[in-house]
């Protein structure tokens, strides 16, 4: 969870280290026009190769008079990537992950009925996976789909997925299919500290039936067109993102193009402080162009802005980002950063946290313009056991000590900077980002990528970072 507001480092103890309300990290209720990059060519499928792959999510939805309760009806389509037979998938449902699988009073928000193209198992994981057995196993490189209704009620609560007031945030609401690799299939736990999404770059056509009244930013590239009297539709398509995000309301709204081509639309709500949505929409348009200098051009052509005065921190989906916006402005850049790092260089997000967090946080630094240096000790580590490598599993069971990905891990990225110097680490981000463009990465691939920019031997450095 990107749950970051930081602005500034502070002297302590003769060190330097970045402040990070630890209040909104453990908080359980909130959280272009250009062409793209050429990506790599994808590998030849191997045995553990991820799987599903291709996907492409067709929806319809219609929401309700205020956008709390959205139904219609989902279609994704799949290659199996791997040389072994497909014989089911896994629906994420991860908009149940806060309240797992309801009471009788209080069903879970997201329900799916009405399956075809497999049968149906239980749901598991706290109501957050389905299993879909397929009709027959499907052979490598084959392509099907599954379909099914579904149903989602926003919660009462001002979260990712949530409301404030009049608004209604549907981060991580569209169930998504899980991911197969060399572990097996990912159904990892949901986590509110964090993120526990690991997903596949694939293809959205969303249309989204609406009271004219709210308006409705989402990822990918956005048009609308009247309907029947009252009602309005908007149309999304996006290629090759991880998640599909939208929110709803009586929101204001303003467009603008960056000098780099990349169309920032900002939505906010109209008690949010206007000094703090200037300076969101400046530094946001500002962060877009230089991320995309620095680790290669945004291929996405749009990125909208959502802004409300209540809600906690900041929370980035691919296009957009959710933010908590005060006089001071807000996380806008740090978020901005994880269209590259999560968006477009994918990770385990349950697996490896630090692979976005630490680098979104490292560019916001040099965004800022942050002094790095003595920014962390061998003193500041919380415990023998902490390791900037870890998995939300441990930092779920350790919320006080989350925070080090954010700071250690800033600073580990900064001191290797310092290490290689600034354009080979330059020269490293962006070949590191080609090299695995709309693809995931791991720890592995990233150490192998800057020991591979240097003659001089990294395994001091990784051992003094606990980058394991």
């Amino acid at each position: 969870m990107s749950w970051i507001r930081a602005h500034a480092w502070c002297s302590t103890s003769g060190r330097r280290l970045l402040v990070v309300p630890l209040a909104l990290l453990v908080a359980a209720g909130a959280t272009g026009a250009g062409a793209a990059t050429a990506p790599v060519a994808p590998p030849a499928p191997k045995a553990k190769a991820a799987t599903p792959d291709r996907l492409r999510y067709d929806v319809s939805l219609r929401g309700d008079a205020d956008g709390s309760h959205w139904t219609g009806r989902q279609r994704v389509s799949f290659r199996n990537a791997s040389d072994r037979p497909l014989r089911e998938v896994y629906v994420r449902l991860w908009g149940n992950g806060d309240d797992k699988c309801g009471t009788p009073g209080k069903p879970s928000p997201v329900k799916l009925s009405k399956v075809r193209g497999g049968t149906p198992g239980r749901l598991t994981v706290n109501c957050t996976a389905l299993r879909i057995t397929l009709p027959k196993p499907l052979a490598r490189g084959a392509r099907t789909a599954v379909s099914f209704d579904v149903s989602i009620t926003v919660p009462e609560r001002n979260n990712r997925f949530g409301r404030e007031g009049a608004f209604r945030f549907l981060g991580n609401a569209l169930p998504v299919l899980a991911v197969h690799d060399a572990k097996g299939w990912h159904l990892d736990p949901y986590v509110s500290t964090g993120e526990s999404f690991y997903t596949l770059a694939s293809d959205f056509r969303v249309r989204i039936d609406h009271p004219s009244t709210l308006k409705v930013p989402a990822t990918g590239r956005t048009w609308t067109r009247q309907d029947k009297p009252g009602r309005t539709v908007t149309h999304s398509v996006a290629h090759r993102v991880r998640d599909f995000a939208w929110a709803a309301g009586p929101f204001r709204v303003a467009s603008e193009t960056s000098p780099g081509g990349v169309r920032v639309k900002s939505y906010w709500a109209p008690n949010t402080p206007a000094a703090g949505v200037r300076l969101n929409r400046k530094d946001g348009v500002a962060a877009v162009d230089r991320f995309g200098k620095e680790f290669g051009r945004y291929p996405y052509g749009e990125i909208d802005l959502v802004m409300t005065k209540g809600f906690g921190g900041g929370m980035e989906y691919p296009g957009l980002v959710i933010l908590g916006t005060t006089e001071e402005g807000g996380a806008v850049v740090h978020e901005v950063a994880h269209q590259w790092w999560y968006g477009i260089v994918g990770n385990d997000e349950y697996g490896a946290p630090w692979l976005d967090e630490s680098f979104a946080q490292y560019a916001n630094a040099r965004f800022y313009g942050w002094d790095t240096r003595d920014c962390w000790s061998d003193d500041d580590w919380p415990s023998d056991r902490t390791a900037l490598t870890n998995s939300m599993a441990y930092w779920a069971e350790h919320r006080d000590e989350y925070h080090v990905i954010y700071t250690a891990g800033s600073c580990a990225l900064a001191n290797l900077e310092r290490t290689l110097g600034a354009d080979t680490m330059a020269r490293l981000l962006k070949r590191y980002a080609r090299e695995h463009w709309y693809g995931v990465s791991t720890t592995a691939d990233f150490k192998k990528a800057a020991q591979s920019a240097t003659t001089t031997d990294l395994d001091p450095f990784w051992k003094k970072h606990r980058i394991r």
